[in-house]
């Protein structure tokens, strides 16, 4: 009967490597969020921008997602329980799946809003653009300081959650940037249709970004295999492995930040239990060394040459 062993990070007494980062990163993304809203509706109140208008509300939107992705933070860092052995990571495909839904109807809401615009023949009057720049300025800071901390999380992490939140803060620079720019032309020229035109690009953007979300986190919860590149790395490593005789049904899934490995490997069935356990034990500690937030399971059998002895 072949041995079995497991390794991972979802004990009931480990912490989930890279939570503390992944929660770092969603309550900043809150606290932007809160902050963006008030400038913004402040904004719109002085200047009557459309512009505005549309940022206003793609932030109030953003500030609904961020919540959502934290709580989804919190809820997949929970250790395994007895009725979820595997733990709760899914909960983080699940939300970014939800956000990417969410994303794709306002990129098509805002796109459609820039067509319609863009051929309108009553454009609207700004008024008080000097403060609406200011705002629009102060609130590309903002973003792109919250989009680089999120980024260096997802690099350490993985975090489709936070990755989907960053995506969508990534979009919201285009907007930014148009308002601003319909703002600053409309102290000078006359043409609205600048803001129309930014609008589109965004939801184009904002649509691609949505689909690539989406299609990952979809995967993850279908149960696909690894990428192509991780399971070459996993094969190398384990092919690789000294007193190793061969290995089989190698198998690997998403969930969350968690990659999911399951292998068989052949052993020589002369030698002891504990030098057994050893050649397995330092395999994963091999595979834990380029991927540290993997749960491992390592069947062993005997190699074909011993069984035959």
């Amino acid at each position: 009967m072949p041995h079995l062993e497991r390794a991972g990070h979802m004990g009931a007494n480990h912490a989930k490597p890279g939570h503390g980062l992944n929660l770092s990163a969603g309550m900043a993304s809150v606290t932007v969020a809160l902050a963006l809203v008030a400038l913004k509706l402040w904004a719109l109140q002085q200047t009557g921008a459309l512009s505005v208008a549309a940022s206003l509300a793609d932030s109030a939107l953003d500030l609904l997602v961020s919540l959502t992705g934290l709580m989804a933070i919190i809820y997949a860092a929970r250790p395994a329980d007895d009725d979820h052995r595997f733990g709760h990571t899914s909960a983080e495909d699940l939300a970014a799946l939800g956000q990417a839904l969410l994303l794709a109807g306002i990129a098509l809401i805002i796109g459609y809003g820039g067509v319609v615009r863009l051929f309108s023949s009553a454009p609207p009057q700004l008024e008080n653009e000097a403060i609406g720049i200011g705002v629009m300025a102060i609130s590309i800071g903002i973003t792109l300081t919250l989009v680089l901390w999120q980024r260096r999380v997802v690099r350490l992490t993985g975090s489709k959650v936070v990755a989907a939140d960053s995506l969508h803060y990534v979009a919201d620079l285009i907007p930014n940037i148009g308002a601003m720019l319909a703002l600053g032309v409309s102290s000078f020229w006359a043409f609205p249709q600048l803001d129309s035109l930014v609008a589109i690009l965004a939801a184009a953007v904002l649509l691609h970004g949505a689909f690539r979300i989406g299609g990952a986190a979809f995967d993850a919860l279908m149960d696909r295999s690894a990428d192509a590149k991780t399971m070459e790395t996993l094969a190398g490593i384990i092919e690789g492995w000294p007193e190793l005789h061969g290995y089989h049904d190698l198998k690997t899934r998403t969930a969350g930040t968690t990659l999911f490995v399951q292998v068989h490997i052949e052993l020589d069935g002369n030698q002891s239990l504990k030098a057994a356990h050893d050649i397995g034990k330092a395999l994963k500690r091999g595979i834990l060394d380029v991927y540290p937030q993997a749960d491992i399971i390592i069947h062993k059998d005997l190699a074909q040459t011993t069984a035959r002895d």
